[in-house]
């Protein structure tokens, strides 16, 4: 943009100063042609005056001589039968042409031009005072003129491009001020504001995105209080699900339902206080993903040994913080995990691996047939809605990452998320011999 502001500048401003210099050079030049014509009339004009008093030739030498033109060798004065007196710089038809016509005529001569001004004397001779004008005079301070026209013509394109280079780069800096804001805003930064600056449909702009910003806030943030409110009404049946749990005899049972309550308060929990932090505290969260895949695995290990399925960690032997709110990453996990039993028989082995680089889980079971499809929420074709797998995707982005669904190394499915995503071998060029 601003290189074509810049461009557009220095085509109309160009054309302007064009449109000027060139009548104006054109003007100079005819200005200098005149003058130096009107200076040839005058001293044409002397001699006439002084032959209407005498034409001797004696006299009219000494006139000749005294005059600027004469004493350049410019002037001359051709009377009937006499010698021309000075130099003269035209022929003898030139000057039989201008005496028949009695009438002054500029004639073109090799170097210049003659000025012809003839007049009669008192006996009736007609007398041609001859004054040669050399291209030079006719040109004289034109370049000049000119030079110092096409100065100022530069300086005006100059200074007009500058101009608008100074106003595009305000234009610019305010057009990737807000460009900038609106990535920052859609990357989660809900902070984000713009200064408002530039024209003032920039302003308005700047204006508008800060309204949205604003309302986008207040509208997450009314849904995450939404959410907590709807996890806190969770706790009443919850409560009575416990009373029942606690009723039971004492057992494996027993103890399998105690534990799962007890797992179920402790998310609930989680999740209305996370739901409750707001947007922005939440979009600087900090979470533990090995923490949160421990606390997981106590949930759904109660559940792996009553189908009993074989399973095993591994990694986890040091923290890996990942920005994601923790109820969020317990969501992933858990559609991970339950991504397992959901669609695996029972007696299904499944492995768990953790690391810097990101979580996978593998299990023995048939597979995934379609992986594009199972990330499509409603039409995953195995018997569920496909949200679980889009829980995992959104997360990935979220991190800057990669989801990875493929052909696990236990002989079923791998469901993944890698924390970067992995570089792309590149494509090696065909050369053509």
């Amino acid at each position: 943009m601003r290189w074509a502001l810049n461009r557009l500048a220095l085509a109309i401003t160009s054309m302007v100063a064009l449109a000027f210099l060139v009548p104006l050079a054109v003007a100079t030049r005819q200005i200098a042609y005149d003058r130096a014509v009107s200076d040839a009339r005058q001293q044409a004009t002397s001699l006439v005056t002084v032959l209407g008093v005498d034409a001797d030739p004696t006299l009219l030498t000494n006139a000749v001589a005294s005059t600027t033109a004469g004493s350049e060798s410019r002037l001359a004065v051709h009377l009937p039968g006499v010698a021309a007196i000075g130099v003269s710089h035209t022929s003898d038809a030139q000057i039989a042409v201008a005496a028949e016509d009695r009438r002054s005529a500029l004639a073109p001569v090799t170097g210049g031009l003659v000025y012809l001004q003839p007049t009669v004397l008192t006996d009736g001779r007609t007398v041609v005072v001859e004054v040669f004008v050399p291209d030079t005079e006719l040109t004289r301070g034109v370049w000049a003129a000119w030079f110092v026209l096409g100065g100022l013509a530069i300086v005006l394109v100059a200074g007009s491009t500058l101009f608008a280079d100074r106003l595009g780069s305000r234009l610019v800096r305010a057009t990737r001020e807000l460009a900038g804001s609106a990535r920052k805003l859609g990357g989660g930064e809900l902070g984000t504001r713009v200064t408002p600056d530039g024209p003032t449909e920039l302003r308005d702009a700047a204006n508008a995105f800060n309204t949205m910003a604003d309302d986008l806030k207040s509208l997450l943030d009314r849904e995450r209080e939404l959410a907590a409110d709807l996890s806190h009404r969770l706790r009443t049946p919850l409560t009575a699900l416990r009373l029942d749990a606690e009723a039971m005899p004492p057992g494996p049972i027993g103890e399998r339902m105690r534990q799962a309550c007890d797992l179920l308060d402790e998310e609930l929990e989680a999740i209305i206080k996370g739901a409750r932090l707001g947007v922005a505290a939440r979009g600087r969260e900090q979470t533990d993903l090995v923490e949160v895949l421990a606390d997981r695995l106590a949930f759904w290990s109660v559940l792996a040994e009553d189908q009993e399925r074989p399973w095993e960690v591994v990694g986890g032997d040091e923290p890996v913080m990942v920005p994601v709110p923790r109820s969020e990453l317990i969501g992933v996990v858990d559609a991970m995990l339950g991504n397992v039993f959901s669609h695996t028989p029972e007696r299904v082995a499944f492995r768990v691996s953790v690391s810097p680089a990101g979580l996978l889980v593998d299990d023995a079971g048939p597979g995934i047939a379609d992986p594009a499809k199972s990330v499509q929420r409603g039409v995953s074709g195995a018997g569920s809605t496909g949200l679980g797998l889009d829980i995992v995707r959104r997360a990935a982005e979220m991190v800057g990452g990669e989801m990875v669904i493929a052909r696990s190394p236990l002989g079923g499915a791998r469901v993944g998320i890698y924390l970067q995503a992995p570089a792309r071998p590149r494509r090696a060029r065909r050369t053509v011999s």
